[in-house]
């Protein structure tokens, strides 16, 4: 490849989060590429901090794939320029990408995907699975070749990173208080995603992007742990009935709904702080029971081919 490979960075970050690990990922290698940053906005900005009854009134549209917002056009310039690479930055909101994101892939925007090569980078709580499964529907109705996948989380115990994700959705505070650790992707495992850009740059420069995914996974971009698979794949098929059920009573920010959306709240509340030590012993015995069928998950998302209603 003659010059500097080129690439494109997609991505939303309501906090910011996001947009630090995808600069840490390119940090040794910024000054040896041609990168363009296009961060998706949506027309009408999601509040943050959140209201909370804002916050999970948003679920059903987002579990729907019904983004209440589009989100402006790419400019003409990012549209026509060639790319090598597209990084594609998004998170997950209620198990599904976030509505930004959705609604971009649904716009006249996401035609810049086509015929590019992508590599995903998802900022997440600790369930992604899900998430990424709808992302890689949609690149290939794009017509776009995933090529790669890096994924970090939080690492804190689910019920502490449960609360601190409140903390900062609500009160915006990500720092460590005095009972919480600081909120999010742990920085330290933002600086080490430095590690992740020189593999990027050589085979953007030896054409060999095809062997990125493995490379990548050997130096353990994506980690993942059984039990949340099986966390996750309860967590769909409940948010899919709670969606229905509120959607049923009316569109977003409608009072009619507003009842059955507070249900939806206080039970998950419950399920996550009362509930959750009864459902870890019952998970850990179901996840014995299907462990082989757990490992044969894990080995798929771990890699890049899509297959419908995998989860």
């Amino acid at each position: 490849m003659s010059g500097k490979p080129r690439i494109l960075v997609l991505y939303y970050s309501q906090t910011g989060q996001l947009r630090h690990i995808i600069d840490n990922i390119l940090l040794d290698v910024r000054e040896e590429l041609e990168v363009t940053y296009a961060p998706i906005e949506p027309e009408r900005p999601y509040p943050f901090p959140w209201n909370p009854d804002v916050f999970f009134d948003a679920m059903p549209e987002t579990v729907m794939h019904m983004p209440t917002s589009a989100t402006l056009p790419l400019p003409g310039p990012v549209m026509q320029a060639e790319y090598d690479l597209v990084i594609f930055g998004h998170q997950p909101w209620f198990l599904n990408p976030s509505q930004p994101i959705t609604a971009f892939l649904q716009s006249p925007s996401a035609a810049v995907l086509k015929g590019k090569k992508v590599l995903t980078v998802i900022g997440a709580r600790n369930m992604w699975l899900h998430a990424q499964e709808r992302v890689k529907e949609q690149l290939l109705k794009q017509g776009a070749e995933l090529v790669g996948n890096i994924a970090l989380v939080d690492n804190t115990p689910n019920i502490i990173s449960t609360l601190t994700v409140i903390r900062w959705a609500m009160k915006g505070q990500k720092e460590a208080s005095r009972f919480l650790p600081a909120a999010g992707v742990q920085e330290r495992d933002i600086q080490e995603a430095q590690q992740y850009g020189k593999p990027i740059l050589r085979h953007l420069r030896e054409d060999t992007l095809a062997l990125l995914n493995d490379e990548l996974l050997r130096m353990g971009a994506v980690n993942i742990k059984t039990g949340l698979v099986l966390l996750e794949n309860t967590g769909i098929k409940n948010f899919r009935k709670w969606s229905k059920y509120i959607a049923a009573k009316g569109g977003p920010g409608a009072p009619e709904r507003l009842g059955r959306v507070k249900q939806f709240k206080n039970l998950l509340i419950v399920a996550i702080f009362v509930l959750s030590p009864i459902t870890s012993l019952i998970g850990k015995i179901r996840e014995q029971v299907k462990m082989k069928k757990l490992k044969e998950d894990v080995a798929y998302f771990k890699q890049l081919k899509f297959e419908k209603g995998r989860i």
